[in-house]
């Protein structure tokens, strides 16, 4: 793969739905590489045999096709060679395994689980950073081979060079500095013989040519244990940036109590991916640009000198702003096919693009169309006291009006209006409260002229003559 353009990657691991954190990881990455005329690359992370599935696998890139982020290199996309599970990879972890190894860089330990976990308790206490003690770094000829003879699967660890300090310059946080002391020999081999987190995706970035990578700051201290790997491997580091965490509107990291995490959730409710995009374009990246930005366009105005340290707020008010916007301003054509499973079967074409066309400006998300389905399609609305009273103020005579002239007219509003103003002098709220209540027994929603377009002649006549 060619180094010598930007390449951005996304790497989840199919354990999960695409959660939306993981999601605005890939839109920044993705719009990084576009905004540089880069290359986007997918690798599925799949090592956790246990965790990985491959219907995980399909739904998250259902989910990146459906928000728009078109991967340039990965699943489905392979060109001759290459390969982008991590499950399939194992000979590219080992290869390079053998030359940590023959460089003298690894060694085998036995520690079980219990004995790191009373060595890691024992550190706390002392009031030091926990980290591997080192406690099979110096084993003897004789002592690994009475810990063979046990029948001890070891972990491979990777010798951390004593004295010296990582330092890299972060996109996002700016120049860090680590001391290899407070690292500790860290595992590159489980016991099994798989390759661990810090391996792999390490080897997988610089054999697949990335150059820039945008990852949770969770990671960040992952960063200088990958960057010894890859300096005692002779292979290039890409350029890292720590995106901030995803909070709720509490503040607390983002989970399930605060609603709807995952992007096949907010998907399945209606929500728009161009909305999705943008509002999650804005989370922890600011922006001059206020309006809806198409993919292009966010990859235009991104730039990762725009991204913030502190915590990102998601709250579904502000997407709710966004998908608003998008909504409204769709064409109609597009309208109709995000609703069409809300619409009634049993009309014909013009009345349902009449009934969408009335209803859109009050529709967020498809769930609301069933509201206005049952005013405009159901029975004669059923009106509260105070509705009664308002309509029953009007007089008969108002109705008798109204109702003649929908007989004559059908669902022509100004000749409704009009009979109506010249039999009783009615105008203002007067005039236009007591229609809009007899007809749809709200006193606000969609536009009356349009929403009668879509309702029956002999509906509108029904409900304007039962108050006459």
């Amino acid at each position: 793969m060619s180094t010598n353009r930007i390449t951005t990657r996304f790497a989840p691991s199919p354990t999960g739905a695409l959660h939306l954190g993981n999601a605005r990881t890939a839109l920044f990455s993705w719009l990084f590489a576009r905004h540089h005329g880069g290359r986007f690359v997918l690798r599925i992370e799949d090592t956790d045999t246990e965790r990985s599935k491959e219907a995980f696998t399909v739904a998250l890139m259902e989910d990146l096709a459906w928000l728009g982020l078109e991967w340039d290199a990965g699943p489905g996309r392979e060109a001759s060679g290459e390969e982008f599970y991590q499950s399939r990879r194992g000979a590219v972890y080992e290869r390079h395994s053998a030359t940590l190894a023959a460089r003298g860089l690894t060694y085998p330990c036995f520690c079980t689980p219990l004995e790191l976990e009373l060595s890691r308790k024992a550190q706390l206490a002392a009031g030091r950073p926990p980290r591997y003690a080192g406690t099979c770094r110096e084993l003897s000829a004789e002592a690994l081979a009475g810990k063979r003879a046990q029948g001890i699967a070891p972990t491979t660890r990777f010798r951390v060079p004593t004295g010296r300090r990582v330092e890299f310059d972060d996109m996002v946080h700016g120049a860090q500095s680590f001391a290899t002391d407070d690292i500790g020999d860290f595992i590159v081999r489980r016991a099994d013989g798989s390759a661990a987190f810090f391996f792999c995706n390490a080897i997988d970035d610089a054999e697949m040519g990335i150059t820039h990578v945008l990852r949770g700051e969770d990671h960040l201290t992952n960063t200088p244990r990958q960057l010894l790997l890859l300096a005692a491997l002779d292979l290039r580091a890409p350029t890292y940036g720590h995106l901030s965490l995803l909070v709720g509107a509490d503040g607390t990291p983002l989970s399930k109590r605060h609603g709807a995490t995952s992007v096949r959730e907010f998907c399945e409710r209606g929500y728009l991916p161009v909305a999705l995009t943008n509002h999650l374009f804005r989370l922890g990246h600011s922006s001059s640009e206020n309006g809806v930005l198409t993919p292009d366009g966010m990859a235009r105005a991104f730039s990762v000198k725009h991204l913030g340290r502190a915590p990102a707020r998601f709250e579904e008010s502000q997407l709710n702003v966004w998908q608003r916007e998008v909504a409204h301003h769709m064409p109609l054509e597009e309208s109709e096919r995000w609703l069409d499973a809300e619409t009634p079967r049993d009309i014909d074409a013009a009345r349902r693009r009449a009934f969408i066309a009335a209803i859109r400006p009050n529709v967020l998300l498809p769930s609301d169309v069933a509201r206005w389905r049952e005013v405009v399609f159901g029975g004669a609305p059923v009106l509260d006291a105070s509705s009664l009273a308002r309509v029953q103020e009007a007089g008969t005579g108002f109705f008798r009006a109204a109702a003649d002239a929908a007989a004559a007219r059908g669902g022509d509003l100004d000749a409704i209006v009009s009979a109506v103003r010249a039999a009783t002098g009615a105008k203002g709220q007067a005039l236009w409260r007591p229609l809009r209540l007899a007809l749809t027994g709200s006193p606000e929603g969609p536009e009356l002229a349009p929403l009668l377009r879509a309702m029956a002649d002999a509906a509108i006549h029904d409900r304007l003559r039962r108050f006459a």
